[in-house]
Parts: C-alpha cells; structure tokens; sequence
C-alpha cells in the first residue's frame, strides 16, 4: 500500500504535529513537493503532500484562505508549514481554512528538514513498489502453475479469487458461466449475464468495470467487479469477471492481468486442440452421410468416446450474400459445441466450401441442447439461416443432410432464420425454386395468352386455369367459367396454337400449372 498522511505523522523521528483535518488521515501519499509560490498547483498533479515556510503566503485571512482553497482544489492530500523562518507558528486563519477544507494541516518544527519527510516518504514508495513487483511475480509464478496443471482453467479461477480476497468467475464464449470461485459467489457471478453479451459484440480485448449500484450488480451486494473478455483476434473466446469488496489495487491489477494472459494463452491452446478435434469430428461426419456409420462408429469410440446414439437431425447453416457468413458461422459453431460440452452431448460439426457459399453442418440429438442452442444463435444474427432435418436414425443422416439442404434453401430465399423439413414437405414445391428463375419462366410461357387476351376475345389464361384445375374435365371446367363445353375446346385449341405445344403432353401440362401458380405466391 502507498504511504498515508497517518503513517508520515506516526514517524516519531519527524516530529510533526497535526493542526487539522485529523479525520483524513489515511489519504495516501504519492509525492511529497516544496514550494514557496503563492499558487504551486500548476506544477502539481494531486495526491502530493506540500510542504512550504510560507514566506508568500500573505498575512490577511482572505489571503491564507484563498491558499488553502486552491491546495485542495487540486487535490493535495496534506499541507506542512514549517516554522521558525517565516513563521515563528502556524497561523490560525491557516487552521481554520483547512480545517473547513477538510485538508490536512501538519506543523513541522524547525530541527526537521524537509528532506527527512521527503526520504520517509520515497522509501516507502519504494517498499510499495518493491512489494508489488515482488507479488506480481509471485502471483504470475503461482497462477502459472495452476494453469499448467489439471483443470488448468478452474484452477487459475480458483487462485485468482483467493490472490484478490473476493470472488472470480469465467465464461465460454457464448456467455454461459462455466467456473465460479469461491461457490457462493455463483448468484452474483449469474447477475452479469447482461453485461458479458454486451461484451460478446464488442471486438476482444475488452472490459467494462462497475461499481457498486452499477446495472447487473445486486444493490445489496456493493461489489467492485471488473469483467473482461479473452481472446487474441478480436474474437472473444471467454469472459473472466471479478468481484472484490473494494476497489482493486495497483498490485491486484498486475495480477488480474497475468490471470488474463494465462487464460486467454490456455483458450487459444484449447481452440488450436478443438481445431483438430473438428477436423477429425468433420472427417466423421463426412463419413456417416456416405453410409459408412460402422467404421465412423469404431473410430468416434477412440477419438471422442462415441457419437450421438438416439434420433438425430442434421443442422445446416449458410449465410445470405450480405451477412459475414465465416464469422456467423463460426460462432454458430462455438455455440453448439459449447452447449454439448455443458450436458455431455455427444455432435459431430463440419464446415466447408459450398457452391451458395460456407455451410456449417452439425448433426446432433433431437431436440437436444446442440439443437437447441443451435435454433437460438440463428436468432441472434441478422443474415444467418438454418434447414433442419426430419428426425432420423443415424443411419439415415445421408437422406437427412439432403432435407436440411432443401430446408435450408428455402430458409435463405424466403429470408427466414430456419425452417424445418417439416414445412417443406407439407408446403409447396414453388419455394424450393429460385422465385427470379420461376417468375422469369411463367412470363415466358404465358406471355402469348397474356398478349393474346389483351388485345382478342376470350379468356385464354383463366380458362387454361379452370381446366388444368379440373385435371382436363371439360364439363366441370366449362361449368367452372360459365361457358359451354365446345366454347372451352376452341379455347385450349387455341392455346396449343399460340403456345407450339400439345396439352395432351403430361410434361406441358406440369409446366403451364407450375407458371401459373407462381403468379399466387
């Protein structure tokens, strides 16, 4: 701790004498400066202990607090008037003003030089600073240990709380709080949910401090809490929150600090580690949508300790055109092999190069907390969609990669954050297919009808309607528009004629009701 006014004044070689302000003792001390200017706040910078004879300090009352008034405006922390030159003792307007100031007022006899203050006070200074850097290295040396050792993670979490005297909590990168140290502070460390996504938007290395009534802390519990968030390129890859009953020291901000290099050093090994793991996890998955599920499940027992078992859907994620599709999908990805980590899900996850751009794929439990957590991130970023599959065995995951493809599909051309196998299989097929491609068709096809009953007689796009609805029931799509039946076979021949093709040809037929059902949709 730096040096205080209290302990100067209990040094009994200096012999001084407090005269005022005796409540304000432990202001801390970080300089000590002499001067014998009417007005020495220019050159200084607050938390200095002045020292002066007073020879320009005037005589009048208005004068001596009009000094004291500018010391304290500037954030001196204590005045010494040494007396026996200009002073035989110290004036009582003098007193008076600090003593309304709440400023400190020590009388220094004439045997103490001012440079005995000055070397009491640099010498601890220099113990503090001595102090820090030794525990700075102590706290790096143990913090360091405990990383390298098991659960090198908590373990660091751990020491960290008990180095500061409070409480310490970390969280992955999706925000879900992971390791809290010590327990009871899991309530408090569960308040900050707020707080940390607002740093999950912010490019790393971020942090935010808060104090006391701050928004996220419990009124009740007046905690300081720092949180910061680790990761080495910009992308957070972890949140470490601290929470101490007062302010943190010099001392204690070095060590935070080196608890941040060591758990943002042992996330990025972890993310190289997990890198791996997703390509061997990718080679698997690619191996189950090929149909090779008995040699996947042999080798997933060795790498990962099996694979999802249960009904199963396929996830596929992509990106619109404007989105920033490797970052979504990327954390997309984090999301869900964070949720699975938290119940012991067992995923496979790839990421590749489609033909529309990247596509993160990821088979997992049916609604399970991969699927879940999954359905909730594409909810979270603007652009990002997702097809999900039909529930399926593990040994259907190549039909069911084909679904979440189309659903998927659809999800991007409707703008829509995810769509379900479901909801294409009881939908219609004109969704599937680009709506630029199906409207550019239909007026192609249609615009001899179309020309032809804008400037003839006769109905010719109505009546086609009518009769394609009524599968080719002259009778009933006659009775339909309201014409007689031979009216309606002039009618369909004369579309032969305008079109070029025959309606007895089933192919037409499909072609002229898709066009005209794509002028409903």
């Amino acid at each position: 701790m730096p040096p205080t006014l209290a302990s100067v004044v209990r040094n009994s070689s200096l012999h001084l004498t407090v005269l005022a302000g005796a409540d304000h003792l432990e202001r801390q001390v970080r300089w000590v400066h002499t001067s014998e200017l009417d007005d020495p706040t220019p050159f200084l910078e607050g938390g200095e202990l002045l020292l002066t004879t007073g020879i320009k300090l005037g005589r009048t009352t208005a004068q001596l607090q009009a000094y004291v008034h500018r010391l304290a405006d500037a954030g001196v922390v204590g005045l010494g008037l040494g007396v026996g030159l200009s002073h035989t003792e110290v004036p009582q307007p003098l007193v008076e003003a600090a003593q309304q100031r709440g400023l400190p007022l020590l009388r220094v006899p004439e045997p103490t030089p001012f440079i005995a203050i000055s070397k009491v006070v640099s010498a601890a200074l220099a113990a503090e600073q001595y102090e820090a850097v030794t525990t700075s290295f102590e706290a790096q040396e143990e913090l360091t240990r405990a990383a390298l050792g098991k659960d090198g993670t908590t373990a660091v979490v751990r020491r960290l709380a008990a180095r500061l005297g409070g409480w310490a909590a970390l969280y992955d990168g999706s925000g879900a709080l992971s390791v809290v140290a010590p327990d009871w502070a899991a309530r408090r460390a569960g308040r900050l949910a707020a707080e940390v996504d607002r740093l999950r938007r912010r490019p790393a290395p971020s942090s935010a401090a808060l104090q006391g009534r701050s928004p996220g802390i419990d009124t009740a519990d007046e905690d300081y809490v720092v949180v910061q968030s680790l990761g080495a390129d910009r992308r957070a890859r972890g949140f470490l929150a601290v929470g101490t009953e007062d302010r943190i020291t010099p001392t204690e901000r070095y060590v935070l600090n080196a608890a941040v290099a060591l758990l943002t050093l042992t996330l990025e090994r972890s993310r190289e580690l997990r890198q791996a793991e997703e390509r061997m996890g990718a080679a698997l998955l690619r191996m189950v949508l090929a149909g090779e599920v008995v040699t996947a499940r042999q080798v997933a027992v060795g790498l990962f300790g099996g694979m999802p078992e249960g009904t199963i859907r396929v996830l596929v994620a992509g990106a619109g055109p404007n989105a920033d599709a490797a970052e979504a999908l990327a954390e997309l990805g984090d999301r869900a092999e964070q949720a699975g980590a938290r119940v012991g899900e067992k995923l496979l996850v790839a990421r590749e190069d489609g033909a529309h751009g990247p596509r993160l794929m990821v088979l997992a439990l049916d609604n399970g907390a991969v699927h879940r957590a999954c359905l909730g991130a594409v909810e979270e970023h603007e652009g990002l969609s997702l097809g999900v599959s039909a529930p399926a065995a593990l040994e259907e995951a190549g039909t069911a990669h084909a679904q979440a493809e189309r659903a998927l599909a659809v999800a991007l051309r409707g703008g829509r954050r995810s769509v379900d196998h479901e909801e294409v299989g009881a939908g219609s097929l004109l969704p599937l297919l680009g709506e630029d491609a199906v409207t550019a068709f239909a007026e192609g096809l249609l615009r001899p009808l179309r020309e032809h009953d804008r400037t003839a007689r006769g109905d010719l796009v109505a009546s086609l309607r009518a009769w394609l609805s009524r599968h080719g029931q002259w009778d009933a799509a006659a009775a339909d528009l309201g014409v007689h039946r031979h009216t309606l076979r002039y009618r369909m021949r004369r579309v032969e004629e305008l079109l070029g093709r025959s309606l007895d040809d089933t192919d037409v037929r499909m072609e002229l009701w898709l066009a005209l059902r794509s002028g409903e949709e």
